[in-house]
Parts: structure tokens; sequence; C-alpha cells
């Protein structure tokens, strides 16, 4: 039977503190641009007008999309909710493979010459998620800390 221990259980494991801060750290300036219009980005307005005029996302699609990465990377950076986090955000690199890389290929676009970036970066990332959604979120994580 599923339970709450059960989602948040996870053992002292540094590893999955690495994966886990390496996935949030790296999430969390995506996610801030979708948010907040850091580092470049749209903000929370530009963000859902791309994805809804432009991509054509449905509206509760791109809301789920900018939770994952802004609010799935602080759960990740402090350990809260770990599998749920790492899920989210193994949805979003799926997405993001099969709707927009996929066609540029496997390599990233280092010397600008390919259309766009291919989805190794992605795939990583989709990686790291699915180690975490197995592990938890590790050694020194709100979920290790609520489940003891």
């Amino acid at each position: 039977m599923f339970t709450w221990k059960a989602l948040i259980r996870t053992e002292h494991d540094l590893a999955a503190l690495v994966l886990r801060l390496t996935l949030g750290l790296v999430m969390f300036p995506h996610g801030a641009q979708k948010v907040f219009g850091w580092f470049g980005g749209y903000g929370f307005t530009g963000t859902l007008d791309f994805f809804t005029k432009t991509m054509g996302i449905p509206l509760v699609f791109a809301l789920l999309d900018v939770a994952a990465e802004f609010l799935g990377a602080l759960g990740l950076i402090t350990g809260l909710m770990t599998r749920v986090a790492a899920f989210g955000i193994a949805c979003v690199m799926v997405v993001a493979i099969f709707m927009v890389h996929l066609p540029n290929g496997f390599f990233m676009n280092w010397f600008g010459n390919q259309k766009g970036e291919g989805f190794e970066y992605h795939l990583l990332m989709l990686g790291i998620a699915i180690a975490l959604m197995i592990r938890g979120g590790g050694a020194f994580s709100v979920d290790k800390k609520l489940s003891e």
C-alpha cells in the first residue's frame, strides 16, 4: 500500500545528495527564467504566452512545466518531496526531447552549425531525475529528516 512515508523514504546516501543538488542547481536558473525573467528569461506572463500562443501548449501543461522547473528545482535543492520534484523534471525533459530537440540530433549545438540544440543535455537530466525517483533525496534532505 502506498503511503506518505514510502514517498519520502530515503537513506543517508551521499550520491543521491550530489545528484539532487546537481539537478536542482542546474534546473533552478531555467525555472527562474520562466517565473521571474531572470537570466534573460521571459518571466511568467511571457513564458505562458510563448508556450500557449507560439508553441500551442495548453495552459494547464504550460503551468505544470513552470511549476516543475521552478518549484521542482527548489524541492530538489532542499530535498523536499524529491521523488515528486524529480518526476516533474523528468516529464519536462521527455517532452522537450520529443517536441523540440529530437529533430536536431543527439549533440548540442557546440559550434552553431546546426538548426537547434540536440537532446544530449535533456537525456542527462532525465537520467539524473530517474535515479532520484529511485533513490530519493539522500543525505541532508528534508525528506530524510521527515522520515526519521
